[in-house]
């Protein structure tokens, strides 16, 4: 049979695919696999690059609204791991803070914490002014008090953004903002806990579980529980001091639903009762019936470090219970992706605390902030990804309903020494009067009677804000990005003055009134039923109040460049805002909004044959109107005494930061940041006509950090794993305002505002396939104490000056347990 031209062909065909299936069979396999082999060598190469960068700090975060890696975000900021966390044993972002360079965050009074980047924070406590720093949880924002200090529980990371960040997080960041996420529910079982012991009988445990209900449902559960017994006591009736008394828990249900929806809700909870932040008198006291000099003699100063500590406060206290709930909601959609965050919380604050430090009832005097707080928030966002742009959308809306309580508290014999000493009624009024009566043989004191004076505010404020941001992908290594932020804010602020309340002294004048024993003297009784502090008539039996309203626009341009895939060159503008505010101590003071222009140029680099991440940036800002935390001599509205008031000023600055991580060997890894700023003011005169244009902050030129991390490997079954960080704050830099202030003054026998330094180490073993871990850890290595600032809030009118001071060498030893 003769085969046709299209068997003919068929049978060509396949004895030519046969030969070549042979020819690779035999020949081509040795070239198939070398391929392979370099293939594979390529992966593995990219996936070690990967691990160490990750390692190093290139983690993924969500700055921009949007998963990406940080060597990828044209943002100035720093990435706090939970492994540095636990190296640190920090209990909250404020044992971090010298550690985080160009950042402060003071949480000597936990509800009334203190956040600062690059020199801007206001420290105000009134609940009429917001902090310019944002700091939120999850993508929510959590107020200036209640849950703003977070303590450190089950935390996956903390992103700390530098400079306005208006655009994206909105609300209250116009210095920076200060972003934690906490690990979620996951599909898997998870068991562990930790427990520290250390030295002045510090106890701290925290746990997590983690467990699925099901194929969609899952559950996690957390908790810390930090207590100690203090590292002070009163020298005359041994109570505690810095101690620690604060428990949490957060719990989480994660559903992911039909489409891929996915669902979150949460609770957190916190409860914190303590003694307060303490203050130690440096002024010396002579023998009663003198009394000290309202003229201060610095020489002649006690160091606190060495001084005894007195606190005759009554209920004296710093407490919170906080409750936060959060429904975060996410959804695919066809052309993006549609996120929906609801949020309510609610917390109670209370700190009573010494303003005058002694132990003697002509001296006493101490004030209480209560506050109670109730916030809503709402955010609907959008974020979306072409091959020309990823882009985010959103509205969101936020209500804060606020009530403060600001109270001073007297005895009637300080009210002697004040009179005395401001020349009211030389010698005073109480003892002169009891001792009149006594005299007469009249059983009656007016002395050692407790009168308190309050301010009352509420504070209802109302934000809402539209907001887009697009990142523009002009080439494959250049992007620009543009976004704007359109708010509106509301405020509706009261004063309230009451009477004095002074139960027993009330009790005595009835008595007397009833006898005609204040008729005979010829004194009213309305002499004694006056305010002294608090005095301004206008909100005295009534409330007054101001409604204000500010709408504003925040835009940012950044572009950047990717000279290499490891390498990205950005620069940046942006403009920050916040709504303006009122005094809470001063009737009827209202506060323009306030506003910054902020440049930036920075690099992010990786070099992965050196094993080595650097990123650098220079900045330059002008702030507006930000309000300044100030002690005001012979203040308005308040009996002439001293109080803080809040003055707004202009300032601008410029700056240099630095951050390197280095992977030196297998073993060794190396860390090291710094920063460098000059603030000064641009516009700003004190209320005692002191110009300080031009003049310094005082806030140091700089601040670094430099750390160390090697391994010792198979050390019985594991590792073995040596930490040891060290920090350096410049000293303060004076400006004529200092001494006043209590931050810079020269002529005391221990230095004030001067530098300081801190070490840190940690030594752990952990094993792989073993579920125990151990560790020894050791803060203030060197056991190196600060005084951190006088208080001379009564010094002009008592002759008292406290101060305080950081903590001493803490040490103990952790174990873990993975169940």
């Amino acid at each position: 049979m003769i085969p046709t031209q299209r068997t003919l062909v068929t049978r060509l065909r396949l004895a030519l695919l046969h030969g070549a299936a042979v020819s690779m069979l035999g020949l081509g396999l040795p070239a198939l696999a070398d391929t392979a082999q370099d293939t594979q060598s390529n992966s593995d190469a990219t996936a070690k690059k990967d691990s160490t960068a990750t390692q190093l700090g290139n983690i993924t975060v969500t700055a921009q609204s949007r998963s990406q890696e940080v060597q990828s975000v044209p943002i100035a900021m720093q990435v706090v791991t939970a492994q540095q966390i636990d190296t640190l044993a920090a209990t909250d972002l404020s044992k971090m803070s010298m550690y985080l360079p160009g950042v402060s965050v003071d949480g000597d009074q936990p509800t009334q914490p203190y956040f600062n980047i690059r020199g801007i924070g206001t420290g105000d406590f009134g609940i009429g002014t917001d902090a310019p720093v944002g700091v939120y949880e999850n993508g929510i924002y959590m107020g200036k008090t209640g849950g703003a200090l977070l303590m450190f529980n089950d935390i996956d990371h903390v992103e700390v953004l530098k400079g306005p960040q208006g655009t994206l997080f909105g609300r209250n960041s116009a210095a920076g903002a200060i972003s934690v996420t906490t690990n979620a529910p996951a599909n898997t079982f998870e068991a562990n806990a930790t427990m520290r012991l250390g030295n002045y009988g510090e106890r701290y445990v925290d746990g997590v579980f983690n467990t699925p209900l099901g194929n969609d449902l899952a559950f996690r559960m957390s908790f810390v529980d930090n207590q100690s017994n203090g590292w002070l006591r009163d020298a005359d009736t041994g109570q505690h001091f810095n101690k620690n008394d604060d428990w949490g828990s957060r719990a989480q249900l994660q559903w992911n639903g039909p489409a891929d929806t996915s669902v979150n809700f949460a609770w957190e909870h916190e409860r914190l009762h303590q003694p307060p932040r303490p203050t130690i008198n440096v002024s010396p006291i002579p023998a009663y019936p003198d009394l000290p000099s309202t003229t201060p003699d610095y020489p002649a100063y006690l160091d606190p470090r060495h001084a005894p500590l007195y606190n005759n406060v009554t209920d004296s206290g710093e407490a919170r219970t906080y409750d936060s709930f959060a429904l975060r909601v996410e959804h695919p959609l066809p052309f993006g992706d549609f996120t929906s965050l609801t949020s309510f919380q609610r917390y109670h604050t209370y700190n009573r605390e010494a303003q005058a430090a002694t132990n003697l009832a002509y001296l006493y005097f101490d004030d209480t902030n209560i506050e109670r707080h109730k916030t809503w928030s709402q955010e609907f966002k959008l974020a979306g990804k072409t091959d020309r742009a990823d882009w985010v959308a959103g509205a969101s809306w936020y209500r804060d309903d606020g009530h403060q309580a600001s109270q001073i508290n007297f005895l009637t014999n300080t009210i002697d020494t004040l009179f005395n000493n401001l020349g009211i009624a030389p010698g005073g009024l109480y003892g002169p009067i009891t001792g009149a009566l006594q005299g007469m043989g009249l059983p009656f004191s007016l002395l050692d009677d407790p009168w308190q004076e309050s301010m009352v505010n509420r504070n209802t404020a109302t934000a809402s804000a539209v907001y887009g941001d697009v990142i523009w992908h002009l080439t494959d290594r250049l992007n620009l990005t543009t976004g704007a932020r359109f708010t509106h804010d509301e405020r509706d602020f009261t004063w309230y003055e009451p009477a004095r309340v002074a139960t027993q002294l009330d009790a005595t004048l009835a008595q007397l009134q009833a006898a005609g024993i204040l008729d005979a003297l010829g004194i009213p009784i309305q002499t004694f039923q006056q305010n002294i502090y608090f005095t301004d008539p206008s909100v005295q039996g009534q409330p007054g109040g101001l409604n204000r309203s500010w709408t504003d626009t925040s835009p940012r341009v950044v572009l950047d460049y990717k000279l290499t895939p490891d390498m990205m060159l950005y620069a940046s503008a942006a403009k920050g805002y916040q709504a303006g505010g009122f005094n809470a101590l001063q009737v009827g003071t209202v506060y323009r909004p306030q506003n910054v222009r902020s440049y930036e140029a920075g690099i992010k680099s990786y070099f992965a044959d050196q094993k080595l991440l650097l990123n650098a940036s220079v900045y330059y800002y002008k702030y507006s109107n930000l309000p300044n935390l100030t002690l005001v001599q012979n203040g308005a509205g308040n009996g002439g005494l001293p109080q803080y008031q809040i003055l707004p000023s202009d300032q601008e600055a410029k700056g240099l930061e630095v951050e390197a991580r280095w992977q030196a060997t297998e073993s060794l890894r190396l860390n090291a940041a710094a920063a460098w700023i000059n603030q000064t003011y641009s516009n700003y005169t004190t209320s005692a006509g002191v110009n300080l244009d031009g003049q310094a902050t005082g806030l140091p030129y700089l601040s670094a950090t430099l750390g160390a991390d090697y391994v010792v490997r198979n050390v019985a079954g594991g590792n073995l794993d040596f930490t040891l960080q060290g920090a350096y704050t410049g000293k303060g830099r004076c400006n004529s305002d200092s001494q006043l202030q209590g931050t810079c003054v020269l002529a005391t026998p221990f230095k004030l505002g001067g530098s300081r330094t801190r070490a840190d180490f940690h030594v752990g073993w952990s094993a792989p396939d073993v579920p125990w871990s151990f560790g020894l850890f050791v803060n203030n290595l060197f056991d190196v104490q600060y005084v951190t600032g006088l208080n001379n809030i009564v010094t002009n009118v008592l002759g008292v000056t406290s101060a305080g001071i950081t903590e001493p060498r803490m040490w103990g030893v952790e174990a873990s347990y993975r169940f």
